[in-house]
């Protein structure tokens, strides 16, 4: 698969030892790897760590990645997932609703001054059911509706078949239907 704006490029140089083309790739992806692990693992300082361990994870592994198999986007979204998942496993807890952390979470993911009370109602309402949906639901559903990803890459990031993420997704905006359904 050849990847837009040079990531290949940058990935070839940053195998080579470029540092710089390395923290091009980090620079393109920090801020979609930390929401993603935000809306993970509900907590911002933890979304930092993970994103964090993200790019060192993938620095590690620039050999390994193969741009035939899956865009930049899809391994650095694998990555944090795993990393999300090991962090949870590791402190054996279920992840907080990015509600509970809204004093801190990622200022990416804040709204902003324009926004209306009723629509910041309504995106701390959607959160709140994002993050009450089962992991492999809200990870299907973060990746599709947040970060835009193909039936294929939400594959290859779970490690599924692409017939499994459209039931995930399925029955995570089903859920998220029903939950909302209740709103105002």
């Amino acid at each position: 698969m050849q990847n837009e704006g040079g990531e290949t490029q940058n990935i070839r140089l940053a195998r080579g030892g470029d540092e710089a083309a390395f923290a091009a790739l980090v620079e393109r992806y920090a801020k979609p790897v930390l929401n993603f692990a935000w809306r993970i693992i509900g907590d911002a300082t933890e979304a930092e760590d993970i994103a964090q361990e993200t790019f060192v994870r993938a620095w590690r592994h620039l050999p390994s990645y193969n741009e035939n198999n899956a865009a930049v986007s899809t391994w650095l979204f694998q990555i944090a997932r795993n990393a999300s998942l090991d962090r949870l496993r590791k402190s054996n807890r279920k992840p907080a609703s990015p509600l509970d952390d809204l004093k801190t979470e990622p200022a990416s993911a804040q709204p902003g001054p324009a926004d209306s009370a009723e629509q910041n109602e309504l995106g701390r309402a959607i959160a709140a059911a994002v993050a009450a949906l089962p992991e492999d639901q809200r990870t299907a559903f973060i990746l599709a509706e947040y970060h835009g990803q193909t039936m294929r890459e939400i594959s290859a990031v779970m490690d599924c078949s692409e017939k499994s993420v459209e039931g995930r997704l399925a029955r995570a905006r089903k859920l998220l239907r029903e939950t909302l359904k209740t709103w105002k």
